[in-house]
């Protein structure tokens, strides 16, 4: 009897641990598929051109090819989104002369790299002053980070995101971003307005009227999101120029 409720346990235990492996695989499999194609612009945008200079290596960076600052950008693409499809927005801001770095994460998912900025900020020893941002779920680890490096972190900029369970910044002097659309339907306007009281009060906050979620990149519908009632490229006009001026002060 004892015999057999053992070898009942370790059936159960194999059939249990199968289950574990096949849902691990899904995870993965649904993780690492991107939400959404990389649109023409995304494809466009990254290519040098006569003012930005491009390099895919371990990140995307756009580069200026004359004047460069020394305050640099970096971005953390949102969930299941690939960091290519922030291409427009990297070279909107490396025209104006500032090093943006757009970070792959592995299984496009933030979460599991969250302080992938500790790589970008070693391989550029001349830039003194950095900038963290993010769109959703890399905004919630850019977020994170700046949380946890308050002496290397010098600005924030949330992109439709708000920080996390346990991060707040309400008494930091860190300058904030907050750039949120009003038709988001995944990070929606009353989570964001919810999150305000945990951003130090002189964030800088920007909605972009009749935006959207996807709006936000170049990767076209994303599922559960609202339909934007302003074109993409007047989104990312108006989230550039909020992310310019933000650098602007920043440094």
């Amino acid at each position: 009897m004892l015999r057999k409720r053992s070898s009942n346990r370790r059936r159960l235990l194999a059939i249990l641990l199968i289950l574990l492996l096949l849902s691990l695989v899904g995870l993965l499999a649904w993780a690492g598929s991107p939400s959404g194609q990389l649109m023409p612009q995304a494809q466009q945008a990254l290519s040098s051109d006569e003012r930005v200079v491009v390099k895919r290596e371990r990140w995307i960076l756009f580069e200026p090819r004359s004047g460069t600052s020394s305050t640099g950008f970096i971005f953390y693409p949102g969930g299941r989104v690939q960091a290519e499809a922030y291409a427009p927005l990297g070279k909107a801001i490396a025209n104006r002369g500032y090093r943006a770095v757009l970070v792959p994460m592995p299984f496009n998912l933030a979460i599991l790299a969250p302080d992938a900025a500790d790589d970008v900020m070693a391989s550029f020893p001349q830039i003194s002053r950095w900038v963290i941002g993010g769109h959703s779920l890399g905004g919630v680890m850019a977020a994170r980070y700046a949380h946890s490096h308050p002496d290397r972190i010098d600005g924030l900029v949330l992109v439709a995101s708000y920080p996390e369970a346990g991060v707040d910044l309400s008494r930091s002097r860190l300058p904030v971003a907050t750039i949120y659309a009003e038709l988001d339907g995944l990070s929606e306007l009353r989570q964001i307005e919810d999150s305000f009281p945990f951003l130090p009060p002189d964030a800088i906050k920007v909605m972009i009227a009749g935006g959207n979620h996807a709006g936000f990149g170049w990767y076209g519908p994303q599922s559960g999101d609202k339909p934007a009632a302003i074109s993409r490229q007047d989104q990312q006009v108006q989230l550039s120029g909020a992310i310019l001026a933000f650098l602007q002060e920043a440094g």
